[in-house]
């Protein structure tokens, strides 16, 4: 009978992953109606905020990538990122592109990296942790000015998110210290830019940039689905139920499980909780902006599954980064007296 009952849990793990996604399309056929609304909304999200802000950005990193400055910047913070954080300096022009541009372009730097055999596999695992971020535009506009309504909230979640990413990236120095997997130092001219490939350098850029920004527009349609499906499964409600008798304000636990699969829509629906204290809708903003949400996070991973870097340390990484920046959050909030006010 035991052997029996191992065999079936043993099939069951098995086709696990085939009858969640036979489920997943059952539920689009049975909430079809509120579904094609959250994939039009989804479709609406990245045309006209994520398309129009990363597109750009994805062209200048490949022009980039075939240019001489990210090891011009390698060579200049060299005597910094090493020493700090246990990478090349060429890891600087990922964090900074990263800093800027916002999730997933420090990945793909990453990645791009990697590939071109400029940094090990350990130091490109290394990197994974702290060059993508939430860029300052969509924490100061998107989060403080359009979720608040306060700039100086925007610029105390983007001062946090930073504090902490700099943190993870000194911790992680240490990963995998004594593994190192062989690399080049060294540029390799046939993937230079010049006037005579300048056309078919600038085409393949804009080929790569468009694969890169389609993928995303694919994950935010995707969980835009799944969050609706979800939502006509009262999943949300039933955890609030089961989390009640464990949680003093049940209001925050549906947005945070939003804010940890979708970033944006989570991120909003904490903004408008309700609190005593809007220091708590910070300092839980100040952590779902530092995970990233599961969305940005498998966004990443197929970006990377085209090298052998593991995802695990990203992983470990924003959980990381996401608890330390709710934690600066708090400590600033606290002792700081301009931001007294959020605890009132």
């Amino acid at each position: 009978m035991k052997l029996l009952q191992n065999s079936y849990f043993l099939k069951l793990k098995k086709n696990s992953l085939a009858l969640t996604f036979l489920l997943f399309t059952l539920f689009l056929i049975f909430f079809s109606t509120s579904n094609m609304q959250a994939a039009k909304d989804g479709l609406s999200l990245w045309i006209n905020n994520i398309f129009p802000s990363l597109f750009p950005f994805f062209i200048a990193v490949e022009l980039l990538n075939h240019t001489h400055i990210p090891h011009y910047l390698g060579k200049l913070f060299k005597k910094i990122m090493k020493p700090l954080f246990n990478v090349p300096g060429i890891g600087a022009y990922a964090f900074f592109m990263g800093v800027v541009s916002g999730y997933p372009v420090g990945a793909k730097i990453v990645t791009n990296l990697r590939n071109q055999n400029l940094c090990t596999k350990e130091e490109g695992e290394r990197m994974l942790t702290f060059t993508n971020n939430s860029g300052p535009l969509f924490i100061i506009a998107s989060v403080g000015i359009s979720m608040f309504h306060d700039t100086s909230i925007g610029i105390l979640l983007l001062v946090t998110h930073l504090l902490a990413c700099l943190t993870v990236a000194f911790l992680f120095r240490f990963w995998k210290y004594n593994e190192r997997t062989p690399r080049e130092d060294k540029i390799n001219s046939s993937h230079e830019i010049h006037l005579e490939n300048l056309g078919l350098v600038l085409s393949q850029s804009i080929s790569s940039a468009i694969r890169s920004v389609v993928m995303i527009g694919g994950f935010i349609v995707f969980f835009s689905v799944l969050l609706s499906i979800l939502t006509q499964l009262k999943f949300f409600e039933l955890t609030v139920t089961l989390f009640t008798p464990l949680i003093t304000n049940k209001a925050f636990i549906s947005p945070v499980l939003s804010g940890l699969l979708e970033l944006t829509s989570g991120l909003n629906l904490v903004s408008l909780v309700p609190s005593i204290k809007l220091g708590m809708n910070v300092i839980i903003a100040a952590f779902l902006l530092g995970f990233g949400g599961i969305s940005i996070l498998l966004q990443v991973w197929s970006i990377t599954s085209t090298s052998d870097l593991s995802i695990k340390p990203y992983l470990y990484g924003k959980l990381l980064q996401g608890t330390l920046a709710s934690v600066y959050t708090f400590l600033i909030i606290s002792n700081i007296s301009y931001f007294r006010y959020l605890l009132l």
